[in-house]
């Protein structure tokens, strides 16, 4: 604790008060009497050539708050947590208003009730038109898998339809970079005398899943030789007016499972959600029927252990789950209402569960929505040229920066390298 000290009483009456500039002498006595080489504030000289960057690295006046917090890892997490708790929270205005008001603001809140009515039925409306357009689909579809498997050859006007389309994109884009698989056309005479002998086309829905990014990712080595035996994707919608939809993955006998269809379903909520859409409500996997040693969604890791007593070893053999596209049919479940309200799953639990329960149905609609209808323009990586896959990757906010060439770099080694890329571009 301190200690009190008394305060003497001023010398000068006249300053009883607090000095302000009102009450300030303009010849005090005190400065006058002052050394004048005592008690003065002094400034470090600064040196012209000291760099500016390394005095202001501790320097946040005026700095942004957002590379504030970038930096300061415990900070941002702090902030984070303290804006998530306010969210949702009443600021309290709507309680402050007057009855009357509030009233009317019930009676707002009843006709957005009926718009999410009008809205459902909109949404089964709309469903339903997929549905009969869908019956307009199945007939391509079927032909599709015929050629495909090799069942059936094209007929002139759809190749030469086919051809024509090819064309087309080749006006649209002849000066943009073909970012997808390149189809070589092979010349007669070029391929040999196996050609006749290659039915249908082959490894198309594996080529097709392996050029479509995010199911890329989930295809490991081992898989491969198993989708190598996918010989159709088909779709079906819900009977007795359900909403959702159903995948159909259909093989030909192979060394891994005995299904020759796994399917996987989803429903959706029969109440639309708030933006108007459908909710996602739940996904349903077929169970796969392994054969001997062949599961590809499990590995088998060996372990040594030893007795502390005996010193003697044995080898433990243990199954655990792996990466694999299969995986894709058991899907994640999303937890009771139940287990939330117990704390069964931490935060962490829970975001990466959402994570996964987001990208199974992303995974759902994008079979229904793309692969599915445009097969052929992902085996051949057209399909890649109208997605932002990876696009963003490397962002301007990312920390990069732009690296400035040197001016009075080798204007020659430029010069090649253009005439290179020009040349790379006739060959294509």
């Amino acid at each position: 604790m301190s200690e009190s000290q008394n305060i003497k009483p001023r010398a000068d009456a006249s300053l009883g008060v607090a000095p302000t500039p009102q009450n300030t002498p303009l010849n005090t006595q005190v400065l006058a009497g002052r050394p004048a080489n005592v008690g003065r504030p002094q400034v470090e000289d600064v040196p012209e050539d000291e760099d500016e960057d390394d005095a202001g690295d501790d320097d946040v006046t005026g700095a942004n708050p957002a590379s504030l917090l970038a930096k300061n890892p415990a900070l941002l997490a702090m902030a984070q947590a303290r804006l998530g708790s306010l969210v949702g929270r009443s600021s309290g205005y709507v309680e402050s208003l007057p009855a009357p008001v509030k009233r009317r603001i019930d009676g707002l809140k009843g006709l957005q009730a009926e718009h999410a009515k009008i809205e459902t039925e909109f949404q089964l409306a709309i469903l339903e038109v997929e549905k009969q357009f869908f019956s307009k689909y199945a007939p391509l579809y079927e032909r599709r898998q015929a050629i495909i498997a090799g069942k059936a050859e094209p007929t002139e006007d759809e190749v030469t339809a086919g051809q024509q389309a090819d064309s087309d994109d080749e006006d649209e884009d002849e000066d943009d970079e073909d970012e997808g698989a390149r189809v070589t056309e092979i010349k007669e005479g070029e391929a040999g005398e196996t050609e006749t002998d290659v039915a249908g086309v082959p490894d198309f829905w594996l080529t097709a899943l392996q050029n479509h990014p995010p199911i890329a990712e989930s295809i490991t080595d081992a898989d491969e030789d198993a989708l190598k035996h996918l010989v159709d994707v088909r779709l079906s919608y819900l009977e007795s007016g359900k909403p959702g939809f159903k995948l159909h993955f259909v093989f030909s006998p192979n060394d891994y499972f005995t299904n020759d269809e796994l399917t996987k379903t989803y429903y959706y909520q029969e109440q639309v959600g708030y933006g108007g859409d459908f909710v996602y409500d739940k996904a349903e996997g077929s169970d796969i029927k392994w054969k001997e040693d062949k599961d590809l969604t499990k590995k088998v890791e060996m372990k040594k252990q030893r007795n502390k007593s005996t010193g003697r070893t044995r080898v433990v053999r243990k199954v655990v789950a792996t990466d694999s596209f299969f995986n894709f049919f058991s899907p994640p479940v999303a937890p009771t209402p139940e287990e939330l309200e117990s704390g069964e799953l931490d935060e962490d639990e829970l975001e990466a569960l959402d994570e996964r329960l987001e990208r199974d149905y992303q995974q759902g609609e994008d079979f229904k929505e793309k692969i599915i209808p445009r097969a052929v323009d992902y085996f051949t990586g057209k399909a890649l040229r109208y997605e932002d896959y990876g696009d963003d990757e490397f962002d301007d906010d990312d920390g990069f920066e732009d690296d400035e060439e040197d001016e009075s770099g080798d204007e020659n080694s430029h010069a090649e390298a253009a005439a290179a890329t020009g040349q790379d571009c006739k060959q294509q």
